[in-house]
């Protein structure tokens, strides 16, 4: 990459102090630093105001509940089956985070959630998914999404483990995209004199990075129509779930989503609703009081939560790869270069732009909300202690038969 033409574009951009650093900079160093500088997405940064936003006419959605999948679970389940058996569906791993709020490091997947025996998370989702495949006879394309810190330690864990007993050419990882971090004036930070600052650009960005990486032509070839996408923080994700894809494909819908009845007000989930007329999911911290709190009958009339077990169209999702989802902007304490120095904040000092899957269900046009029981398909392992903690997760898992 040519220094001048680098100057000259990054100050048109107002980032030219990037460049800072660079006369004491050795040469392979200046080679990573312009690596750097030419796989930043400068967009992201550009308006600081776009991840602030000002809620529509929200309304409830109607939910396929329990009972109604209870009583055409035959139905649902021989469609979503059928599915399966043409190899018309994959799953998505979300798989990028660490362990470190449970005092583990390493990617949060290898936490041993066992007890008397060593149980990683990552095989007792892989053991979720044997339920599934045992009643096909037929594996499914399992595409996992890691992240720059923790690919390798991720890619081998499962080498090391034989992939847990699932065909080692079913299963593809990738690395997810990342977006510059930059203080409160979109200013671009520095890691180090010679690296740029960047973060993975949120879990709305599963979908874009998987084409990036070159796997959509896996789609293409095996004619992949759904994807069903899910996060590693839930111990009991039921992951292609046929009854679930036949609920879907049966009601018309261009994407679905698992949720949950709200046990409070309060809960800390995201809300499927309308918004505007189009599926959406508001966050706890957004959604209005008035509206949080409403009920009918004894009942929250927002009460389905979501629990980051989503099924897309794969013809739908390419039509969020336009650029048009929105970054959000996170509020973080970001290590950064600071006076030749780099410093590691206490406190908030800048954002992380992300992109959110919630914005890729508006896209969608319609969602299916399809609630399952919480103490069967949601044990999020969160935090170390107290809610959504290791032990929860593990009681849970016990009443669902798992020896820990």
């Amino acid at each position: 990459m040519d220094y001048e033409r680098t100057k000259q574009d990054l100050e048109l951009r107002g980032q030219a102090h990037l460049l800072e650093y660079y006369g004491e900079l050795s040469e392979e160093e200046r080679q990573q630093l312009f690596a750097d500088i030419g796989c930043t997405n400068f967009a992201a940064v550009k308006n600081l105001d776009a991840g602030s936003k000002k809620l529509g006419k929200i309304t409830p959605v109607n939910a396929v509940s329990s009972e109604d999948i209870k009583r055409r679970y035959s139905q649902f389940e021989s469609v979503g089956l059928d599915f399966l058996a043409q190899g018309k569906v994959a799953a998505v791993l979300l798989a990028g985070g660490q362990g470190s709020r449970l005092g583990f490091k390493g990617p949060k997947g290898m936490f041993d959630i066992g007890v008397t025996r060593k149980l990683s998370i990552f095989e007792q989702q892989m053991n979720n998914i044997s339920d599934v495949t045992a009643k096909t006879g037929r594996y499914f394309h399992l595409f996992i999404m890691t992240s720059r810190t923790n690919n390798d330690e991720t890619v081998k864990f499962f080498e090391d483990n034989n992939y847990f007993g699932y065909p080692s050419d079913m299963v593809h990882f990738y690395i997810q995209d990342v977006a510059p971090t930059c203080d409160y004036n979109g200013k671009v930070f520095l890691d180090q004199k010679h690296r740029v600052s960047l973060a993975p650009n949120g879990n709305g960005g599963w979908y874009s990075s998987l084409v990036n990486s070159g796997l959509a032509r896996v789609l293409e070839r095996d004619n992949i129509e759904w994807l069903n996408v899910y996060s590693v923080d839930n111990v009991l994700q039921r992951i292609c779930d046929p009854v679930f894809i036949g609920a879907t494909v049966i009601k018309g819908a261009h994407s679905g989503a698992k949720v949950v009845k709200k046990v409070c007000a309060e809960e800390k989930v995201g809300v499927l609703c309308n918004e505007d007329g189009k599926p959406t999911i508001v966050e706890y911290f957004e959604m209005p009081e008035d509206l949080k709190n409403k009920t009918k009958k004894g009942e929250l009339v927002y009460r389905y939560g979501v629990i980051l077990n989503y099924l897309f169209n794969v013809h739908d999702l390419n039509l969020t790869l336009s650029g048009k989802l929105p970054y959000h902007l996170a509020n973080k304490a970001i290590p950064h270069m600071e006076n030749g120095v780099r410093v590691t904040p206490s406190e908030p000092c800048g954002y992380k732009p992300e992109t959110l899957v919630v914005d890729m269900v508006k896209m969608m046009g319609s969602c299916l909300a399809y609630e399952v029981e919480r103490e069967k398909e949601f044990a999020p392992v969160k935090n170390a202690v107290g809610c959504d903690s290791v032990e929860t997760a593990r009681e849970l898992l016990r009443k669902n038969g798992v020896v820990l």
